[in-house]
């Protein structure tokens, strides 16, 4: 009888620790699914917060631009619009927790790609083909196959399905290992060039050793180049001459970083030396279109961005494009 009561209490015991050790795991998860939560929501809010304070400086870049098209009718460097530093400085005293940092970029200083087919959607831009020829050649790229790559955006952007000297339609693209079909329309995202026969990942992204076309290029434009605001190798690209000639690019940024200087006739080029340079003054502006704002909002280690493209046209602007990350 001692002996069974003895087993018993055993049992009993075993059984308790068995019963406590249960109530002690469901309450460890109990407690890890509550903190999960807890931080989910936290997140959620954080994330929240974020997407206000980007949007912020998204809407403070809108009010400078739109500020800047009231004052004057030219676009330069020396904008505010242009100085990342001062849009950002001031954004931490705005918010109790959180800054967002702003950049614009103007596209208007950039190869504005669809303009390389005509509005009748069928035809060659002559001015705009030589300058992206002259633009991929700086990439040293061969003339054959820069007319090469140049045909094949022509086809990708032409409305029709016939082929451009050495150019590609549908038949090339729906022969390949994962076929799709050739676009026939203007580009929308500048992605889209890695889809054309000849751009690889390599010439439209860069290297460590030299930069990529994307930098450079724009589906956003009229097609004018805004010579006060466009890359050292989208202005060597304007002609032959500039092209051969690179001190010739080096008068210009010299000029214009010179905030004395006026730089709202088209041709100021003329008081550096470029008197009779072989190009169409058709191409030039100086002033600008369209802009690219990226805002980014931080708040300790997280952070959400906000990009946005935006017309500015007859002091107004409309948003063409947003996207949030």
């Amino acid at each position: 009888m001692g002996r069974f009561l003895r087993n018993s209490r055993g049992m009993a015991l075993i059984l308790t620790i068995l019963i406590i050790s249960l109530i002690v795991a469901l309450t460890v998860e109990f407690n890890r699914f509550m903190r999960s939560d807890l931080h989910a929501a936290v997140n959620l809010r954080d994330g929240i917060k974020l997407g206000y304070i980007a949007k912020s400086g998204f809407n403070y870049a809108l009010a400078v631009l739109l500020e800047d098209a009231a004052e004057a009718n030219v676009d330069s460097l020396h904008e505010a619009w242009a100085d990342p530093k001062a849009l950002s400085e001031n954004s931490a005293a705005q918010f109790d927790e959180g800054r967002f940092e702003v950049k614009v970029s103007d596209h208007s200083g950039k190869i504005q790609i669809n303009k390389l087919v005509k509005e009748d959607g069928k035809n060659y831009n002559d001015d705009q083909k030589g300058l992206l020829m002259r633009f991929l050649e700086s990439f040293g790229i061969e003339d054959e196959e820069a007319d090469n790559i140049v045909d094949a955006i022509k086809d990708w952007i032409d409305a029709d399905n016939e082929v451009t000297r050495f150019g590609a339609e549908n038949a090339h693209y729906q022969a390949l290992d994962k076929p799709y079909s050739c676009k026939n329309a203007p580009i929308e995202f500048l992605e889209e060039l890695l889809l054309i026969r000849g751009i690889t990942k390599e010439l439209f992204y860069g290297t460590e050793e030299k930069p990529g076309i994307s930098d450079y290029i724009s589906p956003h434009g009229d097609g004018k180049i805004n010579i006060n605001t466009a890359d050292r190798l989208v202005l060597s690209a304007l002609s032959d001459e500039i092209k051969e000639d690179p001190e010739m690019v080096e008068n210009m940024i010299k000029y214009r970083n010179d905030e004395d200087n006026n730089l709202k006739e088209i041709n100021w080029d003329d008081r550096v030396g470029m008197r009779g340079v072989n190009y169409n003054p058709g191409l030039l502006t100086t002033s600008s279109t369209h802009f690219e704002i990226t805002s980014e909002g931080f708040k300790g280690a997280m952070s959400k961005r906000v990009t946005g493209m935006v017309e500015r046209k007859e002091g107004t602007l409309q948003i063409r494009s947003w996207k949030i990350e």
